[in-house]
């Protein structure tokens, strides 16, 4: 049985679409886990690039089966028109199944969402206002919409009806206007008509992956500190990217999982708010930026960026019990002369090499760095591990012994070939 994870290790944005669809290229499978469309995974082949939301990277390859799972909150109208983007650039989406058991988000998630963030001011958690949170909020206190039950129309429009009136509540405390419950229920059936066809029992194709020991590639989406329990709460998201998501979302045991890959930036990147060690808000910080095109697939948002942290990188390893690492944009680091990691924190005159249980200290901590040399010129043409060079070797070697887990893959540029496998 060959299961695997990829999740992000740090807060998402790590380029977890190109590794997916790297390794989808062996994958009979591949199951998207958890979260919305308010992930965003770009795949670039050749001079095409691809911005997937919500669909599986792995949906390039035509012999993939691709599936979204329990675990995901599905707004229909996203997901319709990114299906109808793919089948007009000539990729099909054949492959495509959607679990029943996934819940959907609602035009009334979307609203509270946003004027909830509106009315936190400036404590707003930076949400990407997609609805995300209510969607699972409902979810958790069981009055949420499945897919299973836009199976019968006249049974959605009663589900509608009773939960529409319900939010509309919710809306009368923010002097919002009540939606129309029909106007609901026509908007959420018409895009499920465009993708009705994918609907599927992934239960009974996951158990039949698993006895035929077929390959499963798992994607997790947003990262590890963005984990609604593991994350720096409250800036988080509404669920689990982490590795255990990956069962929670497919009903995969977790005996069954082999591998564990978690990817990380050659830096360090967040989006939003909440508490970042190693930011730099200086030149080097921009550099990064432009350099790495830092700017939010989903919302355009500027990421901000700094060095390094392997203080969080080691714990994110140890919760999410990692096989191996994919190190990306390692070429965004090509013209900086001196390269800092984050090995260890100062807080309060001490000096500690792991994350405090209160991740809220990390607002106090002082980064302890250590410096190596850059390598000043340019990776993006290296393809086997002997053509980096040595400073970039040092560099990468350096991170797996912090870290305590092996290499095992390091992207140098967008594409698929700008790849070296450890």
């Amino acid at each position: 049985m060959s299961v695997k994870v990829v999740l992000g290790a740090q807060w998402g944005d790590e380029g977890k679409g190109k590794v997916t669809d790297l390794l989808a290229a062996e994958a009979d499978m591949v199951i998207r886990y958890q979260g919305g469309n308010n992930a965003g995974h770009t795949v670039v082949v050749g001079r095409d690039e691809f911005k997937l939301h919500l669909i599986p990277s792995g949906i390039l390859h035509p012999t993939t089966i691709c599936i979204m799972a329990d675990g995901t909150v599905l707004d229909l109208s996203v997901l319709a028109a990114e299906h109808q983007g793919l089948e007009e650039r000539g990729v099909s989406c054949d492959n495509l199944r959607i679990s029943g058991g996934a819940h959907v988000i609602m035009p009334y998630h979307r609203l509270l969402d946003g004027l909830d963030e509106d009315q936190r001011g400036g404590s707003a958690v930076g949400t990407t206002r997609r609805g995300i949170g209510p969607a699972y909020s409902d979810k958790a206190f069981r009055c949420g919409i499945r897919l299973w039950d836009l199976a019968d129309r006249q049974r959605f429009a009663e589900r509608v009806r009773v939960q529409t009136e319900y939010h509309n509540m919710i809306l009368a405390l923010y002097d919002h206007d009540p939606l129309d419950p029909q106007a609901v229920e026509h908007e959420v059936w018409a895009a499920f008509e465009q993708i009705k066809d994918h609907l599927a029992d992934t239960h009974a194709l996951v158990r039949e992956a698993l006895r035929e020991r077929v390959h499963i590639l798992c994607e997790g989406a947003q990262g590890t500190f963005l984990d609604l329990d593991y994350g720096t709460y409250p800036y988080v998201t509404s669920s689990h990217p982490v590795s255990g998501g990956a069962c929670l979302g497919t009903g995969i045991p977790p005996t069954a999982i082999a591998e564990v890959i978690a990817v990380t930036k050659a830096y360090q990147t967040r989006v939003g708010h909440g508490v970042f060690p190693t930011e730099l808000e200086d030149e080097i910080g921009r550099q990064m930026r432009e350099r790495g095109a830092e700017y939010g697939t989903t919302t355009g948002r500027p990421r901000r960026c700094g060095w390094l942290d392997v203080v969080m990188l080691r714990a994110a390893a140890q919760w999410n019990g990692a096989t191996s690492l994919a190190i990306t944009k390692l070429d965004v680091l090509d013209e900086f002369e001196t390269i800092r990691i984050a090995v260890a924190y100062r807080l309060n005159g001490d000096t500690h090499e792991h994350l405090p249980g209160d991740l809220s200290l990390l607002e106090q901590v002082e980064p302890v760095y250590e410096d190596l040399p850059g390598w000043q010129q340019p990776v993006g043409d290296c393809r086997e591990w002997e053509d980096l060079p040595d400073a970039a070797r040092r560099y990468l070697e350096r991170i797996s012994e912090l870290v305590e887990v092996p290499l095992g893959l390091i992207s140098v540029g967008p594409s698929r070939e700008q790849t070296v496998i450890v």
